[in-house]
């Protein structure tokens, strides 16, 4: 069993002047962190949600996911900056220091925020709602460990990146 750490979040958010959606995962994965990009296990469905959902191809190297991040309109950042955790068990995490998302949303004109998951939503709303100003949405999580979504049933969720309506937005 993998032993408990202390790490630091190992890359910067994707974003640009453009980017009207904001998905915030919790914290990368070991995967993820040997990879250097979010969503770095090849179980994890993210990638091919997000293609099926805007009917892109797969992206499969860093430049081409950033690029379809941001030809999409998505930022992506996750809601720890460090934290004790074990392996890549969100479960296990302690110690939180949230990441800072306020500049994303002074820097871009963010519409909505999506958490990729139950644990991502549950720490914005104790770390970062009351900051932000803003409610977050949540979808069901894209991990190999969500065995109770099938990948259809993701997609078909997930659809509600490109089709909710924004609502208003609180100044910062």
């Amino acid at each position: 069993m993998p032993e408990r750490a202390r790490q630091a979040h190992p890359y910067e958010p994707v974003y640009d002047e453009h980017s009207r959606i904001l998905i915030l995962g919790t914290f990368p994965s070991v995967k993820s962190r040997e990879n250097g990009f979010f969503y770095g296990h090849p179980q994890n469905r993210f990638w091919r949600v997000l293609a099926a959902v805007t009917g892109k191809a797969l992206p499969g190297t860093v430049a081409e996911k950033k690029e379809f991040l941001l030809s999409s309109g998505i930022a992506l950042w996750d809601v720890i900056a460090s934290c004790d955790i074990t392996g890549s068990s969100d479960a296990s995490i302690t110690n939180v220091v949230p990441t800072d998302i306020r500049r994303i949303l002074r820097e871009s004109p963010i519409e909505r925020i999506y958490a990729n998951g139950s644990t991502a939503g549950r720490l914005y709303d104790k770390y970062q709602r009351k900051q932000c100003g803003r409610d977050i949405i949540l979808l069901p999580s894209t991990s190999p460990a969500n065995a109770a979504w099938t990948f259809d049933r993701l997609a078909a969720r997930w659809t509600e990146l490109l089709t909710a309506p924004a609502p208003p937005l609180p100044k910062l």
